[in-house]
């Protein structure tokens, strides 16, 4: 089952993969105005290229539109992140209760091979960078849920958007190490086939992450 297909097929794929991963990333800021004609110079591709990944960037709620002021990149804010983890928190949570009962043995192997492959860098680096996809925990155990409907949601919904706020306020400081180990928790607790404790432990997880970003998005004033 592959809901995240990164093949660009066409000219419009790619400038909707790249503008998504700017966005994502910070290249392009919370809140800046995007331009037609700019980024069809910067990208390359013809304005209708531009208009059509911008569109489909908007159904990812990365991109608001607005009166009188047309396409911006959406602004990080406490109002904002705290409605999504909410609904993050609820969904996640349900996914991993799920992907206690459905994930199958080689899948959790596969996701304690990839906490593995990450140790290194956090306790040597003190960061925790994921990369989206099938190298993200938390896009694994969507998967892992088996529900057509909770993974469509979160991947096709709210995925990046959760994305962009981990990336940018999420990836550095004495948050790293405690995070890692609450995966490695949750892992244990779908291995052991325990719903109840999958659920409760991704939810705190969660939890913890949202307080760590709203703190540093009060310091920063993004």
């Amino acid at each position: 089952m592959s809901f995240f297909n990164e093949q660009a097929v066409t000219s419009s794929d790619k400038a909707f993969f790249r503008l998504r991963k700017e966005i994502v990333e910070g290249v392009i800021p919370s809140g800046a105005k995007l331009s037609e004609m700019e980024l069809s110079t910067k990208y390359e591709v013809s304005r209708a290229v531009v208009r059509e990944a911008i569109n489909r960037l908007e159904s990812c709620h990365l991109v608001e539109r607005k009166a009188n002021i047309g396409a911006r990149v959406v602004t990080l804010t406490p109002e904002g992140l705290l409605e999504l983890y909410q609904v993050r928190e609820a969904l996640e949570g349900m996914a991993a209760r799920l992907a206690a009962q459905h994930m199958s043995d080689d899948d959790i192997n596969n996701l304690e091979s990839l906490l593995h492959s990450q140790f290194d860098e956090v306790k040597n680096q003190h960061s925790y960078y994921q990369e989206a996809g099938d190298l993200d925990f938390h896009y694994r155990v969507i998967l892992g849920s088996n529900n057509t409907s909770l993974i469509s949601m979160l991947v096709n919904g709210l995925y990046h958007l959760v994305r962009m706020y981990r990336v940018q306020l999420g990836m550095a400081g004495p948050r790293v190490e405690t995070a890692f180990e609450e995966h490695r928790n949750i892992v244990r607790a779908i291995a052991s086939r325990d719903p109840e404790l999958a659920e409760m432990l991704m939810r705190r997880h969660i939890q913890y992450s949202k307080n760590n970003i709203a703190n540093k998005l009060t310091n920063n004033q993004i």
